[in-house]
């Protein structure tokens, strides 16, 4: 049995909010504080140096959101397990997280026996997730995919182009490729956006984001 402590990261902007969590580590023998940062960049420059077994992630942070710092800590040591702590229960916010890698989500008025808990389930793989969360998923589930959901990489790039204003002339020579496959991109764009022509795709792709 691995009896070394669990050695925890705490990322939030709020200097009273790592005080708290500070003192919540220091009472618990089986974790052990080993960085602090106090914004999303710093979180992922932190975790590289001293390689946590948890962080606790604030999401809403100026220079770097939680789940892109996440995503970022994930990606460069994949056994680092991230926990959204959070005030904040809006439903973006919960699937952005757990997309990113979060492996559990819990608002900040949790209590510090559910939080010790929470990490420890982390270490050993297993998720935790605050009510709001767990609605979230829920609503998510049930809701029908998002009109362009199915678009191609390359779709979306004549997408842009098609917003820009190009023909299928002009958006053949600009990605290099046969005015028949362009027609070909078009014609499926125009289907999975469910629209009745160019016009309105373009006018779709901006109104749901799809494109910048």
């Amino acid at each position: 049995m691995n009896t070394n402590p669990i050695r925890v990261v705490i990322v939030d902007d709020h200097a009273v909010v790592r005080s708290g969590l500070r003192d919540f580590i220091l009472v618990h023998d089986d974790l052990e504080l080993v960085g602090e940062a106090s914004g999303g960049r710093s979180a992922v420059d932190v975790c590289a140096q001293v390689s946590p077994d948890v962080v606790l992630m604030d999401m809403v942070m100026p220079d770097m959101d939680g789940a892109t710092a996440t995503e970022n800590i994930r990606r460069q040591n994949a056994d680092i397990q991230v926990i959204a702590l959070t005030s904040f229960r809006e439903e973006d916010l919960i699937s952005a997280a757990l997309k990113a890698g979060a492996i559990g989500y819990l608002l900040k008025n949790v209590t510090a026996d559910e939080l010790a808990d929470a990490i420890r389930s982390a270490v050993a793989g297993k998720p935790t997730l605050a009510p709001e969360a767990t609605m979230a998923l829920m609503h998510a589930a049930t809701q029908p995919p998002q009109v362009g959901h199915d678009l191609t990489e390359r779709e979306i790039d004549v997408l842009q182009l098609m917003v820009e204003g190009l023909n299928n002339q002009e958006i053949a020579e600009r990605l290099v490729v046969g005015l028949s496959t362009v027609k070909y991109h078009v014609s499926n764009i125009i289907s999975k956006l469910e629209a009745h022509n160019r016009t309105e795709a373009t006018s779709i792709a901006l109104q749901q984001g799809l494109v910048k």
